[in-house]
């Protein structure tokens, strides 16, 4: 389990984190919702070990972050921040390659390629990664820290992922969350900061939602991830309902002249 317990992060004496505590388990997906400025990034990079807490403790099952070695670490974590800059005129293979750096056991190049097919970048193999588009980028960062998590191991493992899918289209963002979800079965638990909250409805297991630094709401899907605790969030009205098909969940958030004016035909 990746737990961060009464974990506290003041910049400048101003509080971002104030005394959250959080669980992560392995072979569960939780996602990280919140308005702006909520301290999602922050939370992410607290327990990732990217920032230290100024009070609190993050433990990566049962131990310390403080007390593993750099290599260690790696071994049952893998973090892809938000921004990524790569200076060196890289192919898209040699930046998903620089992930068996820190992988505990020996990738082969047949892994290699077997992830960026499953992430559909095989074809851009040999492209220069300052060539590739936004969303094609973020697949080859993506293909390069799961690199070092894809052997099997017997001990749990953690993923940390800060917005993966922003700069991708649609089919490609099903495409990666369902890829993340298979994931649980090796062991591994997925954390990743997410903004759309209906693929955040249909494929996340648990939900954290920040607030104001805090963590406001946290548990399964089914226990907080509703329309009530949603407004609550963001302050704006937002619908949480089962399709009728039952293939899934549906959020709705309706226009704002529409809601600005209900306002005020009800005053």
């Amino acid at each position: 389990m990746l737990q961060g317990i009464n974990i506290h992060f003041c910049i400048s004496d101003k509080p971002i984190i104030g005394e959250a505590s959080v669980k992560l388990f392995p072979g569960q997906f939780t996602a990280i919702i919140g308005p702006n400025g909520a301290g999602k990034s922050t939370l992410f990079k607290l327990l990732s070990g990217d920032l230290t807490c100024s009070r609190g403790n993050i433990l990566y099952n049962g131990r310390l972050i403080q007390k593993y070695k750099s290599q260690e670490l790696a071994q049952i974590r893998a973090v892809m921040p938000q921004h990524t800059v790569l200076s060196f005129p890289f192919s898209a293979w040699e930046v998903v390659e620089l992930g068996s750096l820190n992988a505990p056991r020996e990738i082969s190049q047949q892994d290699i390629q077997d992830v960026m097919e499953r992430l559909q970048i095989w074809h851009l193999r040999d492209r220069k990664y300052s060539l590739l588009s936004g969303g094609e980028k973020q697949r080859v960062q993506l293909a390069r820290v799961l690199i070092q998590i894809w052997k099997n191991q017997p001990f749990p493992r953690y993923l940390l992922l800060d917005e993966p899918i922003s700069s991708m289209d649609v089919s490609l963002q099903h495409l990666v969350l369902a890829m993340l979800n298979d994931l649980k079965d090796r062991n591994i638990g997925v954390l990743a900061v997410l903004h759309d909250l209906g693929l955040v409805a249909n494929y996340a297991d648990q939900v954290i939602m920040m607030k104001a630094g805090s963590v406001a709401f946290q548990g399964n899907l089914s226990e907080v991830y509703n329309s009530k605790n949603l407004e609550k969030l963001f302050g704006y009205p937002i619908q949480v309902k089962n399709h009728e098909t039952g293939m899934g969940v549906m959020v709705h958030s309706l226009p704002y002249h529409y809601i600005n004016h209900t306002i005020k035909q009800a005053q």
